[in-house]
């Protein structure tokens, strides 16, 4: 029995184990292993789904998987998406190549990404009133917006087009990291997908969202996941506005 309620907790492993991989392949792999690194990301947040759900079927949550969840999460989608950020601009054209004692420092903006998260995660952590929705920009979102760059960078290389050259430009890598950090640690609220029912009334947002994000895909493949989270930050602006307006 002790064993069947320890297994949301390996499943949690497994979500850490895939952002260390993320992480090494960052630092150590090339740049099409880089790309790799993007669907490690992707595979963690499978994992970070899968640990909630076997302990709510298993009625196995506990304080330490609440904690070694949250510990994942910050190596997952705060850390190893730093790490990825880093390398794609180390690639990125338009890098104005500030060096001192033989560091890149516009490189090291890519630690926002990290700050953000752990400052992001250990708010949420405090905060009972994140239930149906967020404040601030959930970490796995901003990490899948990063986890796709490299995705996207070696889909489109053969033919390098505009999006291509938009999306491995230094300076929009950079606005990623900065205005990403911001989101993160702001109290800016944002709707929830989680479902209590399956209500259209109820659930108008989210159906209108999911909607558009699978025409999106099916029409970009992997290009649409940066307009998927605009679009996520663009509705919950206007379900605030909404809200305002209704209060």
């Amino acid at each position: 029995m002790k064993l069947i309620k320890n297994i949301p907790n390996f499943i949690t492993l497994l979500n850490l184990s895939m952002g260390l991989t993320a992480i090494y392949l960052s630092l150590t792999g090339t740049e099409k292993e880089l790309a790799y690194a993007g669907y490690f990301i992707f595979l963690a947040a499978v994992f970070d789904f899968f640990d909630g759900f076997a302990a709510r079927m298993l009625n196995a949550k506990s304080d330490i998987g609440l904690q070694l969840d949250s510990l994942a999460d910050m190596i997952s989608f705060g850390a190893a998406p730093g790490f990825i950020l880093y390398k794609m601009l180390s690639l990125s054209h338009g890098n104005p190549h500030d060096d001192f004692a033989g560091i890149d420092v516009y490189n090291l903006i890519a630690v926002l990404i990290p700050w953000g998260a752990a400052l992001r995660l250990a708010k949420f952590n405090i905060d009972e009133t994140q239930q149906d929705g967020f404040k601030g920009l959930p970490t796995p979102a901003l990490a899948f917006l990063i986890a796709s760059l490299p995705i996207i960078r070696e889909t489109l290389y053969s033919d390098r087009g505009m999006l291509y050259m938009f999306f491995t430009n230094a300076y929009f890598l950079g606005m990623v990291a900065v205005v990403g950090f911001f989101l993160m640690i702001s109290s800016f609220p944002m709707f929830g997908l989680k479902f209590k029912d399956f209500k259209w009334k109820n659930n108008e947002i989210k159906y209108i969202f999911l909607i558009i994000s699978a025409l999106l895909v099916l029409w970009l493949k992997v290009v649409a996941i940066p307009f998927i989270i605009t679009l996520y930050l663009f509705m919950s602006l206007v379900v605030y506005l909404i809200n305002i307006q209704n209060d």
